[in-house]
């Protein structure tokens, strides 16, 4: 549905569900990096195949629910806007991490002080992919 079709929403209603989408997707993001991580794949590998799968359903979800998409902006703009900045913001901020504080913290608190961060500013990034703007 594009934004034209769906009555307008304040940014504190974008927040809200923005938040919903997150606390999902992140059980995805983490169940995913389980799995792999059970599957024996590397922890930087884990975190790639979780983000790929994450980022899948969190364009969806925040493209269709969260957000209203600028009809000016394609489907397919949209969601290449939204994987690049994704992947620098959070695959970025928890490979980092994971590869920073892993040794120091662990494996799974490394992995989770990169979500918390990422989050942030994936509401931004997922903002201005989809609706063409990051503030008002």
């Amino acid at each position: 549905m594009s934004g034209a079709d769906q009555p307008g929403r304040t940014t504190g209603d974008k927040i809200i569900r923005f938040a919903m989408v997150g606390v999902v997707n992140t059980v995805i993001d983490l169940a995913s990096f389980s799995l792999l991580l059970w599957l024996k794949a590397p922890p930087l590998g884990a975190n790639l195949g979780a983000w790929m799968v994450a980022v899948a359903f969190s364009f969806v979800a925040n493209g269709f629910w969260s957000f209203e998409r600028d009809p000016a902006i394609s489907l397919h703009s949209a969601f290449f806007r939204f994987v690049s900045l994704g992947a620098l913001i959070s695959l970025g901020v928890s490979s980092l991490s994971i590869a920073v504080l892993a040794g120091m913290v662990g494996v799974w608190p490394a992995k989770i002080a990169g979500v918390v961060l990422g989050a942030v500013l994936n509401f931004l990034a997922a903002r201005w992919s989809i609706e063409g703007r990051l503030l008002k």
